[in-house]
């Protein structure tokens, strides 16, 4: 059975409300850390999530391969522009790094549909 990551994105998301009502300093400081570091500078936007997908592939994390992907299709990023990138992955990590970067092709495809 393969992964949803609209039920991984939806999950990860109601369990972080859990924390922001126990621990709301913790989480204003990240999402202030991550407005700060994903605004656009030098990098535009795109460039940025694509470069934190690339981690959160590195880190074999799902909710980091479906945020970043999530949010890659919302800005517009093309099929071929994500492959592109995950080639990259798969170069710097191996056959590891392939299993994640298929993953993210897949959550790409989920999102995309909507």
């Amino acid at each position: 059975m393969s992964k949803s990551y609209t039920e991984i994105t939806d999950r990860i998301t109601a369990n972080m409300k859990k924390i922001g009502k126990e621990k709301p300093g913790v989480m204003q400081a990240f999402q202030s850390m991550s407005k700060a570091s994903l605004t656009e500078g030098p990098l535009d936007e795109k460039t940025k999530e694509l470069l934190a997908l690339a981690i959160g592939i590195a880190g074999q994390c799902d909710g980091c391969i479906g945020f970043h992907v999530r949010k890659l299709v919302e800005l517009g990023c093309t099929r071929e522009e994500l492959a592109d990138a995950l080639g990259v992955c798969v170069y710097m990590g191996g056959g590891p790094k392939l299993m994640y970067a298929a993953e993210a092709m897949h959550a790409f495809e989920e999102f995309s549909e909507k």
